[in-house]
């Protein structure tokens, strides 16, 4: 089975290999209560996953009344002391997640994960969920420094040269994560059950999976 088209897939981490929202609303919803804001429900935060949880919550403030950028900076050590306390009470995979990933482990096919997440939080969820293993690498969005996340290609061609080089595509459920792909010359695929901030037709992926029981087949035909 080493035909398959790909040497390296890469995944994001939030609203496409790991549902997080119920555990991101809740660390969201504890910054916001803390200032006595209200609070969010998880449909509400979902478009505001995707680039990092300062983004997260500075959306969030931005919903519920502003805020100056010095109540951001206590609100953010907030919300990731909160989550870093509550990671896997709500977050389990998407369905048939594990199974495309042992597919493709069987072919031979080196896998990794490329998040904006912190890289320590995301150790850490896949860590609780005991996924580490299955990865050759995770790079989170402070891995290559600040400024350096998606939609930066730095993590990207990380991740290939981590990954021992080879054909690569990327997975992903934001604009960020195509972006980053194609910057650096990566087919993208995207995710219609994710995180959107947008119709996933508007990301500009070479494909959409509904579910991962598509991922494998979609990636034979890229």
């Amino acid at each position: 089975m080493n035909d398959f088209p790909f040497q390296i897939v890469g995944f994001d981490l939030d609203g496409t290999l790991l549902d997080t929202s119920g555990d991101l609303t809740d660390a969201v919803n504890h910054a916001l209560a803390s200032v006595r804001r209200p609070t969010l429900t998880v449909e509400q935060v979902k478009p505001m996953i995707g680039g990092g949880a300062r983004h997260m919550l500075a959306q969030g403030m931005a919903a519920t009344g502003g805020c100056s950028e010095e109540e951001l900076a206590v609100l953010h050590r907030r919300l990731l002391d909160y989550y870093e306390a509550h990671l896997t009470v709500h977050t389990q995979p998407y369905p048939h997640a594990i199974d495309a990933l042992d597919a493709l482990a069987a072919r031979g096919v080196r896998l990794a994960v490329v998040t904006n997440k912190l890289e320590h939080l995301a150790r850490q969820v896949l860590g609780q969920l005991d996924l580490t293993a299955r990865f050759v690498t995770i790079i989170g969005g402070d891995t290559m420094g600040p400024g350096n996340g998606k939609p930066s290609r730095q993590p990207i061609d990380a991740m290939v040269e981590r990954c021992g080089g080879g054909r690569a595509a990327f997975v992903g459920d934001s604009i960020y994560d195509i972006q980053a792909a194609h910057a650096a010359g990566l087919p993208a695929v995207a995710c219609r059950f994710g995180f959107l901030m947008q119709p996933v037709e508007e990301l500009g992926a070479e494909a959409i999976i509904d579910g991962f029981d598509d991922l494998l087949p979609t990636l034979e035909r890229l």
